[in-house]
């Protein structure tokens, strides 16, 4: 067991300082007098990104030969803990193979708006799957002793300006839907690090928020590991050290050493600030140099894992009974250029090098009724008439068309925002033209966000592949076949247009600031609230057989927010074959007390159900799963009264529900000044009766027939208590007199 506190004693300050930041891009700085090794970080978080020894550090394409897995914007469809840990436990795998400490993942930052060009590395717009699916993962990876550095810690929900920018978030926004993911994944997973985002957090560069970093993230999250800072993302080194940032990546070729070490010798910085930052440092250095292991993996057998993970999570927007195909008597045309050439991952930091990549028409060759046109070019959106015409005729002489669609890499990537959701012009068109001869037409998807689809009518299915991983095409034709039944469920909603989004009117970037004006409306929460049409709902995805929920229970009715309840119903599969079903579980206040979404997404659980079978789902509920974020007691808070529980298979697809009582046995502050309405007054359980007889009295009619009772009622409820000087003659001495005995009473 070493003694890291004798060991920091024995470094020079130099020494000290040289630990906190990075020797190069990817390797931190050894001291080898001291046994400090040197180790070695890598890109993720759906593969290794790791540079190849001969590699020039910058050169971000020259890396090893990796599998490459289905990104985040695909594994999070899967809605499956246990999928996202076996993706964390084989890619701990490939790291102790690799040498490699730390894989910089996962990515959790909230899907805002559809136009975030990095959305294909996230999970989704809820905080509460995005939580679930990355405690997982992290738990996955750091069974193999290799750490993980969650990111992108936080509110770097878009690209433009990201180095610059300031989110600009009040903090119940913050508390409630970007930052509960993190806390989550923080306090059960225990991610060896975390990564601060480019961006200032409501003024303050993030790696310098001490707010963040120390009071949040360290004090009241608990967090033990060491905080790195994004690649470039250090803004003042010192601030950043006394905020909490340990590690700065990749270092500053020595000017940001020297500062620490000039800021040391001014005594404008604790020298036991540094030390504590270098423990956190070595700590993880250690446990993993210490529970290093020689570690082979089979490619080809992490190839099936990836192929796995697509067939998981893929999403089947839309079925009209032609899906799955069949080989046998009749021809398919398989239309698009992604059929031969797919789109399996984004583009940026995350990008892998592929083992193997398979493609549909790789997976299908065996099968003769297949026949193949290219219909478009991908990295140009320009129709081909040549191409579109040998399209259509093939279309035409088959009995069912397959048209292969999405996102071309320019279209999406780190680094910018997309500036649409649109398909490109001329794979619209060919879809539109397809349509026109073959009615049998079904639409395959590669893409990292959502698209519009101004063609949705006009097929008869689509299935959502999202950004596969280099197992894509087998999955697919597994999906298309019927040989896997499709299980993912959306993890964002589909808008049927950009200007229906919540964040449509506050997304540019002004001033290098952008305003988080939509507040807790992001993603359903918005969609649902305002019951506006969308093209597909969160949590929604079709299958090849059907499912029936039914008899729902909970252990109690009527319960103080300090207990726990119990819910359970039974799942059937009523179809003809295997399928798994996603159940949901959502929570509606509807005590009214403050502004809420009308429900939010609580719990789920994935379900495999043989034909006829029926199985029981369990779900627990606590006091989080009712509260709101009080910003008057910095806590979560529930109010008293009624919630909705209501369980289906989307957010628009509920099942079934029943209704509960929660007392709160926490009391917000009260303040009663000359400001406050006799309505409010009424808010306040001691005082409530004498108030409503005070209003109805002074709310009788008179002979006025100008005013009403129920004009008069609403004017009094309005009125502050100061206004009584003006309506009632009561003289100020009487007003705060009044003022304290309510004060008194409420208090």
């Amino acid at each position: 067991m070493r003694d890291l506190n004798e060991l920091i004693i024995r470094m020079t300050l130099e020494e000290k300082v040289s630990l906190c930041s990075g020797l190069d891009f990817w390797r931190l700085k050894s001291i080898k007098r001291l046994g400090i090794p040197s180790v070695m970080v890598s890109d993720g978080p759906h593969g290794l990104r790791k540079q190849s020894d001969d590699a020039k550090y910058t050169d971000i394409n020259n890396s090893i030969e990796a599998i490459c897995f289905p990104s985040g914007v695909t594994t999070a469809c899967s809605f499956d803990r246990d999928l996202l840990y076996r993706l964390g436990d084989v890619l701990g795998q490939e790291c102790q193979a690799e040498n490699i400490a730390f894989i910089l993942g996962p990515s959790i930052n909230i899907k805002r708006s559809p136009l975030g060009g990095r959305n294909f590395e996230y999970f989704s717009e809820d905080p509460y799957l995005t939580g679930e699916l990355a405690t997982t993962y992290i738990k996955g990876v750091q069974s193999h002793q290799v750490g993980t550095s969650l990111k992108h810690f936080a509110c770097n929900n878009q690209e433009n300006r990201r180095m610059t920018a300031s989110s600009e978030v009040d903090e119940r926004t913050l508390r409630e839907i970007y930052l509960a993911g993190f806390e989550k994944a923080v306090k059960e997973a225990s991610p060896w690090s975390v990564m601060t985002s480019y961006n200032r957090l409501n003024g303050i560069f993030t790696s310098e928020s001490s707010y963040l970093l120390t009071d949040i993230l360290r004090n009241e999250w608990g967090f033990n590991g060491c905080v790195m800072s994004d690649w470039g993302a250090v803004n003042d080194r010192v601030a950043g050290l006394k905020a909490g940032l340990d590690l700065e990546m990749p270092g500053s070729r020595g000017t940001n050493d020297a500062k620490i070490k000039r800021a040391i010798k001014n005594k404008t910085l604790s020298e036991e600030i540094l030390n504590e930052s270098i423990e956190r440092i070595l700590t993880k250095i250690f446990e993993y140099v210490d529970n290093k292991k020689e570690m082979t993996f089979n490619k080809e057998a992490h190839h099936q894992v990836a192929r796995q993970l697509a067939n998981e999570s893929a999403v089947l927007l839309k079925n009209e009974g032609i899906l799955p195909l069949s080989a046998n008597d009749c021809q398919i045309a398989f239309i698009g250029e992604f059929a031969k050439t797919p789109r399996i991952q984004g583009g940026g930091s995350s990008h892998i090098k592929p083992y193997r990549v398979s493609s549909a028409l790789d997976a299908v060759s065996e099968v003769g009724c297949i026949s193949y046109a290219q219909g478009f070019v991908t990295d140009v959106d320009e129709t081909q008439i040549d191409l579109l015409n040998d399209a259509v005729e093939l279309a035409k002489s088959s009995d069912v068309a397959v048209i292969f669609a999405g996102l071309p890499d320019a279209f999406e990537s780190e680094a910018y925002d997309r500036q649409h959701m649109k398909l490109p012009n001329c794979q619209n068109e060919l879809i539109e033209k397809v349509c026109a001869v073959q009615s049998n037409t079904v639409v395959v998807l590669h893409n990292g966000s959502p698209v519009e689809m101004p063609w949705v009518n006009e097929v008869k299915g689509i299935l959502e592949m999202y950004l596969g991983g280099e197992a894509v095409g087998e999955a697919t034709i597994d999906l298309l076949f019927g040989h896997t039944n499709p299980s993912g469920k959306l993890a964002e909603t589909f808008p049927l247009r950009l200007e229906d989004t919540p964040a449509y009117l506050s997304y540019q970037v002004i001033d290098d600031e952008i305003y988080y004006d939509e507040k807790l409306f992001v993603g359903y929460r918005y969609y649902d609230t305002k019951e506006l049409p969308v093209l597909f709902p969160f949590g929604h995805g079709c299958s090849y057989t059907t499912f029936e929920y039914h008899d729902l229970v909970v252990s109690q009715t009527s319960m103080r927010d300090d207990e726990s309840l119990t819910l359970s119903f039974k799942v059937t599969n009523t179809g003809s074959v295997f399928g798994k079903e996603v159940a949901q579980l959502y929570v509606q206040d509807l005590t009214s007390s403050v502004i809420r979404p009308i429900k939010e997404l609580k719990n789920f659980e994935k379900v495999a159900l043989e034909p006829g079978e029926t199985k029981i789902i369990t779900f627990e509920l606590s006091q989080r799963d009712f509260a709101y974020y009080e910003v008057k007691i910095s806590d979560w808070y529930v109010s008293t009264g009624n919630y909705h529980l209501l369980v289906g298979s989307s957010s628009r697809d509920i099942r079934l529900q029943t209704k509960i009582f929660i007392e709160s046995t926490k009391s917000l502050p009260s303040k009663v000044t000359q400001n406050t309405t006799l309505g409010d007054l009424m808010k306040y359980k001691p005082l409530n009766k004498m108030i409503s007889s005070v209003l109805e009295i002074m709310g009788e009619k008179n002979d006025n027939d100008a005013i009403s009772k129920e004009m008069k009622l609403a004017m009094i409820q309005d009125m502050p208590i100061r206004a009584l000087r003006s309506f009632k003659g009561v003289d100020n001495y009487m007003i705060e007199t009044l003022v304290k005995t309510l004060n008194h009473l409420i208090n």
